[in-house]
């Protein structure tokens, strides 16, 4: 059996994370699998019956610290791949794609982009190309912009798994800490998951809710993650909506709470493939999207409509500023998005969001706005949502896990023989 080592930084949170775990367990059996990470520190996910080996090397503040981390992690992970001997070594997360082609031996190396943000430094995409047996992402459009603005065309995209059995199954977990009413018929509770961050560009949402909320006053908001969320808890103070929005912070099971909301948001301005949108989706909820790079507009069109967007002949309702300015990267000026909202096959689309944080309460954008017009045309429609809760249903149940493993198993016995 060949030997498989999966490298990841943590296992705290996060898409990635999350994937690398469940890659693990559907690959047990076909691979010898061995997950390194290089600390231990709060792992949020069950490992158990995994073989995971910590080099124990944490992040560090300053420079001298991050040089010094990044040679003692080469020396500890070379050395296990030298014992070890493993035939294929796929790394997640720029800082372990770093340590991966670092450490090559006798094994072949496989790199993995799973987010814009992973090609915002274009030396570092380069180093992982060059030095990469194969690129792997979850985006079809990563793998466009490899070949468009790095000329590299030995990237392969798949899918992440969706464990819909599972996620509903959690769902039916009770919990005590519901922050808002339950039974109550009349509340519609608007949720979004993610971490305190800027690329998840809560305060869109936050500013969007407010003119929700001034015409719909039972409307409630619910963001689960982890972090202090100073900012939209003061922005919210500030738009006099704090008693109608909640920051419960991180849950190891975060599906009951998603399970008992009416609307699913992505407000992101920037993703790879979004687990948390295909959460919500999972479990039958509608979901809006900010059509970011990248992910969002792949899971929510039709392929048609995915083709309209690409020819810039996709309809939308009305017309929206989009992300000020260009993107840091090199794909910003040769990207399509879209203009306002878009009704999707499977999901809502508003425009590209703006990644400039703004906790000003009285800026409130065109965007913004047209969030909000967004949010307003699903909950008060009943059929609507009706409509998009069995659409994003069946958007879900096409990413099987059986699917991801045949394609990952595919593609690296690919790698293996070439």
């Amino acid at each position: 059996m060949k030997k498989l080592l999966l490298m990841v930084p943590m296992l705290h949170q996060g898409g990635f994370e999350r994937v690398c775990v469940q890659t693990a367990r559907l690959l047990q059996g076909t691979f010898d699998v061995t997950i390194l990470i290089f600390s231990d520190k709060d792992i949020n996910y069950d490992v158990t019956g995994l073989h995971v080996i910590n080099i124990d090397v944490p992040s560090v503040p300053g420079k001298a610290g991050k040089l010094r981390n990044v040679l003692k992690r080469i020396r500890r992970v070379r050395a296990l791949k030298k014992q070890n001997r493993y035939d294929i070594s796929y790394s997640f997360g720029a800082s372990a794609n770093l340590i991966n082609v670092f450490t090559r031996t006798t094994g072949k190396v496989v790199t993995g982009l799973r987010c814009q943000t992973d090609l915002e430094e274009p030396r570092q995409v380069r180093l992982f190309c060059r030095r990469s047996d194969r690129v792997l992402s979850c985006s079809k459009e990563i793998v466009d912009e490899l070949e468009r603005d790095f000329g590299y065309t030995r990237s392969t995209y798949i899918y992440n798994p969706l464990a819909v059995e599972e996620i509903n199954k959690r769902a039916e977990e009770e919990i005590g800490d519901f922050p808002f009413p339950r039974g109550d018929e009349d509340l519609k509770v608007i949720c979004s998951l993610g971490r305190d961050d800027r690329i998840k560009g809560f305060w869109h949402l936050v500013k969007a809710f407010s003119i929700v909320h001034e015409k719909l006053p039972q409307a409630r908001l619910l963001i689960l993650g982890a972090g202090r969320f100073d900012g939209c808890r003061e922005l919210a103070e500030k738009l006099g909506i704090a008693d109608v929005t909640a920051f419960p912070g991180v849950r190891k099971n975060p599906f009951p709470y998603a399970a008992q909301c009416d609307l699913f948001l992505l407000p992101s301005n920037r993703e790879g493939f979004p687990n948390a949108l295909l959460e919500g989706m999972a479990l039958g909820r509608p979901v809006i999207a900010a059509d970011c790079e990248t992910g969002p507009r792949e899971i929510l069109l039709s392929d048609e409509q995915y083709r309209q967007l690409m020819r810039g002949e996709l309809p939308a309702e009305e017309e929206g500023a989009g992300r000020n300015g260009a993107r840091a990267g090199a794909s910003s000026e040769s990207r399509r998005s879209v203009k306002g909202i878009v009704r999707g096959a499977y999901g809502m689309l508003v425009p590209d969001l703006d990644d400039h944080e703004d906790y000003d309460a009285s800026s409130i954008t065109e965007d913004d706005r047209i969030l909000a017009k967004a949010m307003l045309q699903m909950l008060e429609d009943e059929e609507l949502q009706r409509h998009y809760s069995g659409a994003a249903k069946a958007r879900a149940l096409t990413y099987t896990p059986d699917r991801y493993r045949q394609a990952l198993t595919d593609t690296l016995t690919d790698i293996l023989e070439n």
